[in-house]
């Protein structure tokens, strides 16, 4: 099935992540309720039956042009824009309160004028990290290599071995130290390894990269640094597990004790690590990658230390280029077009407001949802989620392909999803950490500090699952398998995203596509592996597992012949759990669309009957161009499926929408019923 092998200008894929939205409503039609899509966007010279995607999209793509600070736009970056520019005008607010020391708005408000006085930050140039270039010059022997490495993990600094603190996923209330391989400059070990001329051109953009910084911050030999850099960096990558072989949680799941970690890294000294690092008291651990600490052993005892010191300084001086002058954060960007394609760096209030969010995303946070979020909106999503939960129970019952022992499990794990939406209801205390305003790498460093502390500080203890993974100004939606939980930030409930005043056929089609896709994370390759409470089990007979694997063979078939760019096609292994909640997502919600309909006809709006402006909101939301960079970028390190994929894929399998648009043999969105995959 190789229909699609799209030419540059047809590269219009989305980038988003788990995300959707709707385009802003037309006036109101019918029973009071918005069309929920504008018809202008739509080319109405193509015909649905052939590209639907162009067909609702197509008015759009003739005119959308993809801003110069921007790698990719579409639907999801307006929507990011929105919540940025609303984020902009508190933090404006913030800056200049009277608000008391130590508040949420005062802290807020301090950091973004610190980010803001660009002045300040020329003036103390690189001084504020004198002391940690001096730590590293003062890295002797191979032997200091663990010391080192802990020290920096303090501070967001990579080194080849990642150490963390997490849930244990077969045990998954509690948290255990885990281990895996780390330490790459570029995105993926692809890039080290690939030889093809695009990629032997990243790479000497790459070392031009490492030279610029070293050579701005008056080291040694810069051209000689970057290039033994990018000779670790490549020695580093050799050994590494790709993108897909990570994805496989049973594979990453090796619990061994510190003793056994000690065996398995003989050359290097874990019990200095983990005192230094704070979780000394750790017992067993969890390594994701074994053969890849083999591999890394002999390596970092094989490397000079002085290959050491200009590796830790160049990834000190990388990871702070963001908030040193501008020459550096110049130097950055400059590396990071070859990366996505963007043409120009974000003005000042951007890039304030982005650093805000990182440093103090859930403070601001707060914030954000006070002044932008309306009950309305939870309580809409209440009922959305209720009702595509109940469309996977029945989905369940009705599938041919499952024994009766294996629905039980699947409907028990379905009877225990935690759902939230809008904003944690307990909020992080951020109080333990200070804020200086002038004083933006002092900020950034006590913030890492803080969030590392804050980290380790769980060993051993229960989970906290009030927690959150995203804060509610991010444009986006996540499945957390362990807490087996759905989460939908604020930021995602809002027009044109999701419209209270819509169509619910609409609003079913797109947001509630993005419910049923993070529901469907639950029941996709990977997170069907754990049960209700988040544990990591089989609860499959062997002939159901054989029969849904069959099934996820023929729909990563239907992926991997899609060829968006070059000769790179889909990774089918890689976007496997992505595809399947696309599939399943959209199913699942046109169940429920109907469900809600309570067995009354949909009304036809502006011509339009409900099954059309379900699929039409689906179609509309992966509207997106992309620059050719970010679009190999994605295709190589990306779990979800370039955007034009996500909307064709999903509905050539969709018998419902063959029926709304009278698709028929010799269509090009036809594909024969014994064709079509249907997991869920």
């Amino acid at each position: 099935m190789a229909r699609f092998s799209w030419k540059p200008a047809d590269r219009i894929f989305a980038g988003a992540l788990i995300v959707a939205s709707i385009a802003s409503a037309s006036p109101v039609f019918g029973q009071g309720h918005a069309l929920g899509f504008d018809t202008t966007n739509f080319d109405k010279s193509v015909r649905p039956q052939d590209d639907f995607f162009r067909y609702v999209n197509g008015g759009w793509l003739k005119t959308a042009e993809i801003p110069s600070d921007a790698s990719s736009w579409g639907s999801f970056n307006e929507l990011r824009e929105g919540s940025r520019s609303a984020l902009h005008t508190i933090l404006e607010k913030a800056a200049s309160s009277d608000a008391p020391a130590g508040s949420d708005e005062r802290k807020v408000g301090d950091l973004y004028a610190t980010f803001m006085d660009t002045a300040a930050i020329e003036r103390v140039g690189i001084t504020p990290l004198a002391s940690e270039l001096k730590t590293i010059a003062d890295l002797r022997t191979t032997a200091q290599l663990p010391a080192t490495f802990a020290h920096f993990a303090r501070l967001g600094v990579g080194s080849p071995i990642g150490v963390g603190v997490g849930q244990d996923a077969k045990r998954s209330d509690v948290n255990i130290v885990q281990i895996g391989q780390s330490g790459l400059g570029l995105p993926d070990r692809d890039y080290y390894l690939k030889q093809d001329a695009k990629m032997q051109q990243t790479r000497a953009d790459y070392t031009a990269y490492i030279t610029n910084l070293f050579t701005l911050a008056h080291q040694p030999d810069p051209a000689g640094a970057a290039s033994r850099i990018l000779a670790l960096e490549t020695a580093i990558a050799t050994p590494q597990w790709d993108r897909a072989r990570n994805r496989d949680r049973n594979a990453t799941y090796n619990k061994m004790s510190v003793a056994d970690l000690k065996a398995l890294m003989p050359s290097y000294n874990w019990a200095t690590y983990l005192n230094d690092a704070g979780i000394g008291s750790a017992t067993e651990v969890i390594v994701r990658q074994p053969d890849y600490l083999k591999a890394a052993d002999a390596l970092l005892s094989s490397t000079p230390v002085s290959t050491w010191r200009e590796y830790l300084t160049f990834k000190l001086l990388n990871n702070y280029a963001g908030v040193l002058p501008a020459a550096y954060r110049s130097a950055q960007f400059d590396f990071r077009k070859t990366l996505s394609g963007q043409q120009a760096q974000a003005v000042a209030w951007k890039r304030a407001v982005d650093g805000v969010e990182g440093i103090l995303g859930e403070p601001a946070g707060k914030l954000y949802v006070a002044h932008n979020f309306k009950p309305a909106a939870k309580a809409r999503m209440d009922s959305l989620v209720q009702n595509i939960l109940a469309a996977y129970r029945i989905g369940i019952d009705s599938l041919d392909w499952m024994s009766h022992e294996t629905k039980l499990q699947a409907k028990d794990k379905l009877a225990h999803f935690t759902v939230k939406i809008g904003y944690p209801d307990k909020p992080r205390d951020f109080s333990a950490l200070e804020i200086k305003r002038g004083d933006l790498i002092g900020n950034v460093i006590r913030r890492d500090i803080f969030q590392y502390n804050d980290a380790i500080s769980h060993l051993n203890k229960p989970v906290d699952r009030t927690r959150w993974g995203m804060t509610p100004q991010t444009v986006n939606a996540y499945y957390n398998p362990s807490n087996n939980e759905i989460v939908f930030p604020a930021a995602i409930l809002q027009p044109p995203f999701f419209n209270v005043a819509a169509d619910d056929a609409v609003n079913y089609g797109a947001i509630g596509a993005v419910i049923g896709h993070e529901v469907g994370h639950g029941f996709d390759d990977q997170g069907r592996k754990s049960d209700g409470s988040g544990n990591l089990r089989d609860w499959w007979t062997a002939s159901d597992a054989q029969a849904f694997e069959a099934r996820t063979g023929k729909l990563g078939a239907q992926y991997a012949a899609i060829n968006p760019i070059d000769d790179l096609h889909i990774n089918p292994v890689l976007t496997m759990g992505e595809n399947i909640g696309d599939l399943s997502g959209l199913a699942q919600a046109y169940r429920a669309y109907h469900v809600s309909l309570h067995g009354k006809p949909a009304p036809v709006i502006d011509g339009f009957t409900g099954d059309q402006r379900f699929f039409i909101g689906f179609a509309q939301i992966w509207r997106t161009k992309f620059r050719d960079a970010a679009l190999r970028q994605q295709l190589l390190t990306d779990p979800h499926s370039p955007g034009m994929a996500r909307a064709y894929v999903p509905l050539i399998n969709n018998d419902a929408f063959d029926a709304a648009f009278g698709i028929k043999p010799g269509d090009k969105m036809y594909v024969a019923p014994a064709d079509r995959v249907k997991i869920w």
